[in-house]
Order: C-alpha cells, then sequence, then structure tokens
C-alpha cells in the first residue's frame, strides 16, 4: 500500500498490518464501551468521596453516553471531511486526557467535566476507527468476521466494565477505573501514528461543520432523558418533566429542519435514501434499547434483590462476556450463510427471549444462577443483531462516506442504549407511575420495543454476504 493512498472496500490490505490495526482499533473500542458501565459499581464511593447524592451521580453515567452518542455523527463528518488519520489522532489523544483528568479530579465538578470530555474524544475517535475496519477489510467474510470482532469487543467491554468496577474499586480505588486505561489508549496512539497511512479527505463543501445540527441531536436526548427520569421521581414536577420532553421533540425536529436547509449538513438527508440502511439504523435503537436495558437489570436484581455485593456481581457478568467471545467466532459463518436479515432477526428474536426469561426470573424470586440463560441470550442477540446491523448499515460505503456511514450506525447503537435505560428502566424503576414489579415492566417494555424493531427489519431487504473462501 502506497504512502499517502486510502484502502478501498476491494482492496486487500497486507494481512499483519491489517491486523494489527484491527487489534488496534478494536483495544480503543473496548475502553470506549468499559467506560460506559465501569462506573456504575463504583458510583457509591464516588459520591462518598465528593459527598454528592445519588441524582447527581446520575450525570457522571448519562454525560459520557449522550454527549458521546449525540456527537458521533459530527465526529463521522469530521473524519469524511478532514481525514480518517487525523481525527482518530486527535480523538483518541482527548479521550486519553480526559481520562486522566477524570482519575485525578479534584472535584465532582470537574469529574462531570472530564466525562464530557470523554464524550467528545470518543465522538471523534470513534466512527474514524470503525470507518478504518470498513475500509481495510472488503465487504465479504473479511469484512464480516472484521465487524464481528468488533462487535464482540465492545460488547465485553460493557460487561467486562461492571467486572472492573467491582474489581478495582474493591483493590486500588474508583480513580483506577479511569486512569487504567490511558497507558492503553497510548498503545492506540502510537499504532495509529505508525500503521496507518495518511488518507486524502473528501473534497471539502462550501460552508461551515453543522454545529447547530449537532448541538441539537445531542440535546434531544439529554431533554427525552431529563423528562423521563424527573416523571418518575416521587413529588417531580409534571409540568418541568413535560416541558422537557416537549423540548426533546422540538430538539429533534429542529435538527432535521437544520439539516434539510444546511449547505453543508451534518447528515445529508440523501444519505438516508437508502431504505436498507435507514432500516438497519432504525433497527439498532431498538436492539441497543434493549440490550442496554438488560445490564442493568441483571445488576440491578443481583445486588439490590439478591443482595450480592459489587465484586461478586461483577463476577456473575463474565459468562456473558465468554458467550459474546464464542459469539464472535459463529457469527461470521451464519451471516455468510442465512444473509443479515436472517441474523438481524434471529438477534432480535433472542433478546426477546431473554427480556421474556428476566422477567420470570424476576416473577419466581429465582437465584442468581437462573439468570444465566437470559445472559446466553442476550450474547446471540449481540453477535448476531449488532454485526447483521452494522453489515448493512455500513454496506456500499466508499472512503467519502464510510466515516458518516459508521458514525451514524454507532449513534443509533449509543443513543438507542442510552434512552432506552431512561424509558425502559425509567418507567420500570419509578415509584410514581406504578406498584407493579420493576424487572417485569422494564423487561416487558424492552420485549415490546424488539417487536417494533422486528416489524422494521422485515423491510431490511436481503444484503447476502459473498461466499468467498477466507484470504
Amino acid at each position: 500500500m502506497r504512502s499517502g493512498s486510502s484502502p478501498s472496500p476491494g482492496h486487500s490490505p497486507t494481512s499483519t498490518r491489517a491486523l494489527l490495526l484491527l487489534c488496534a482499533m478494536s483495544m480503543l473500542q473496548f475502553f470506549i464501551a468499559v467506560d460506559v458501565t465501569v462506573v456504575n459499581i463504583a458510583l457509591p464511593s464516588i459520591g462518598t468521596t465528593f459527598g454528592v447524592s445519588g441524582n447527581a451521580l446520575t450525570w457522571v453515567v448519562v454525560g459520557y453516553t449522550i454527549t458521546g452518542g449525540g456527537l458521533l455523527m459530527l465526529g463521522g463528518r469530521l473524519g469524511d471531511l478532514w481525514g480518517r488519520r487525523r481525527t482518530l489522532l486527535v480523538g483518541t489523544t482527548v479521550f486519553g486526557a480526559a481520562s486522566l483528568l477524570a482519575g485525578l479530579a479534584p472535584s465532582f465538578e470537574i469529574l462531570v467535566v472530564a466525562r464530557l470530555l470523554q464524550g467528545v474524544g470518543e465522538a471523534i475517535a470513534l466512527p474514524a476507527a470503525m470507518a478504518t475496519i470498513v475500509l481495510l477489510f472488503p465487504e465479504g467474510p473479511q469484512r464480516s468476521r472484521a465487524l464481528s470482532v468488533w462487535a464482540a469487543v465492545a460488547s465485553c467491554g460493557l460487561v467486562v466494565g461492571f467486572a472492573m468496577s467491582g474489581i478495582i474499586t474493591a483493590y486500588l480505588g474508583w480513580r483506577w477505573i479511569f486512569l487504567i486505561s490511558v497507558p492503553f489508549i497510548l498503545v492506540v496512539v502510537i499504532a495509529a501514528l505508525f500503521l496507518l497511512d495518511n488518507d486524502r479527505p473528501a473534497r471539502r463543501r462550501p460552508g461551515r461543520l453543522d454545529l447547530p445540527g449537532a448541538a441539537l441531536l445531542t440535546a434531544c436526548p439529554l431533554l427525552f432523558t431529563f423528562g423521563v427520569v424527573e416523571a418518575g421521581e416521587a413529588g417531580a414536577s409534571l409540568w418541568l418533566s413535560a416541558a422537557a420532553l416537549v423540548g426533546a421533540v422540538l430538539a429533534g425536529v429542529g435538527f432535521v429542519r437544520v439539516e434539510a436547509a444546511s449547505a453543508n449538513p451534518l447528515v445529508p438527508l440523501g444519505f438516508f435514501a437508502d431504505r436498507a440502511r435507514v432500516s438497519a439504523n432504525l433497527t439498532t435503537v431498538l436492539l441497543s434499547a434493549a440490550l442496554s436495558t438488560s445490564f442493568l437489570l441483571f445488576t440491578f436484581y443481583l445486588q439490590d434483590h439478591l443482595g450480592i455485593g459489587p465484586l461478586g456481581s461483577g463476577l456473575l457478568m463474565l459468562p456473558l462476556a465468554a458467550a459474546l467471545i464464542l459469539a464472535s467466532v459463529l457469527v461470521p459463518r451464519f451471516l455468510s450463510r442465512w444473509g443479515a436479515r436472517t441474523c438481524v432477526l434471529t438477534g432480535l428474536g433472542s433478546a426477546a427471549c431473554a427480556m421474556v426469561v428476566v422477567a420470570l426470573v424476576a416473577f419466581l424470586d429465582a437465584g442468581a444462577l437462573w439468570l444465566l440463560p437470559a445472559m446466553l441470550l442476550i450474547a446471540a442477540g449481540m453477535g448476531f443483531g449488532i454485526v447483521g446491523l452494522q453489515y448493512v448499515a455500513v454496506g456500499g460505503t466508499t472512503d467519502e462516506d464510510a466515516g458518516i456511514a459508521s458514525g451514524v450506525q454507532r449513534a443509533a447503537d449509543q443513543l438507542g442504549g442510552a434512552s432506552g435505560v431512561a424509558l425502559y428502566v425509567g418507567i420500570g424503576f419509578a415509584p410514581a407511575l406504578h406498584s407493579g414489579d420493576p424487572f417485569i415492566i422494564a423487561a416487558l417494555l424492552a420485549v415490546a420495543g424488539l417487536g417494533v424493531g422486528a416489524l422494521i427489519a422485515q423491510r431490511v431487504p436481503g444484503r447476502d454476504v459473498p461466499q468467498e473462501a477466507p484470504v
């Protein structure tokens, strides 16, 4: 590969370099995913250190997830306009520096700012990392295997984050849940500097970056989350909650209007002319909402309902991580044989069955081991569903739009997960809204969302993976 060139979808890169870059990009993805969940078990310790309440602590989680997800499409656009290598280096550096700041934060306010900056770094780096993988590996078995590794690493990062949080908080202190990623992020920066060639940015369009669009896209889920959480609080102001929800709708409508009128939109509306791409991203929102909800339901049931400590709860989540690794090996074979649509429907069905198991376990007041079938089904849901949806969402992309396609897909995944947690868990565990079992209600809401996702996925054309021999 000549210096200064970009690999094309049909080009087979040097295998050693491609595999090393896949490892580096997956390492970045792993720690970005870890930082979504690693703070959950450590939140009480953080609150004790800074003397803040539980309501304030939620922003340590939500601020990172929604800021990162809301700005992901801006990050994808930056990758197309500036070049993936430059964008990847800037985003990874911001993420690493913010992780260091979070670990050394002298006050709670600084910690929240650091978490917001982590989200900014993630939003800039992640689409460039995914686009690098998409363009390194040609469509077919090579790309499906690479995306399977990528999805499995992300899923394992989410799960391992719980175990890491319990272990690190118990033995090293909560600050190390942020500091431990810094040397690994440095490795990713070095790998990108030496292994990733300079790529030619897409031809610039007149006008500035669509910052109003990015702000509206971030404000929409933030207001939605605030409105749902506020509505479930005992004694909360319904007017404030309603105002936030209306604001979320207005921000969403405003985003569409800004994109339609902008000379240089964050996401060109013509990008969504591909019906398969639209269906894949909408289904990703609903699947990720259920998957993210499952993590919290597992954790709450183990700790709050069964009284298992943080360390034990984290370790009990490890079978899910092991099942995800197995799924990453098996899914590419099924993707080649079945096609993307069948794999997506299999993933949605597996996730729905997992949520039914969670509801039954809660109804029967069963022990921890009865959650194991649900964990295995969630692994299947992630493996089949997310990989199949990623394949469709980035299918047919080129150097000029791979970044934005990756950014849209990752935004759908992350914002879907954050919004799903706010909606399903927010309603399920809201004493002001009902008196039923919170686990059953949250699980059944997730099943309903997955049912809608299955209807949408029926419209995904059968974009089959070519039956090529592995290279």
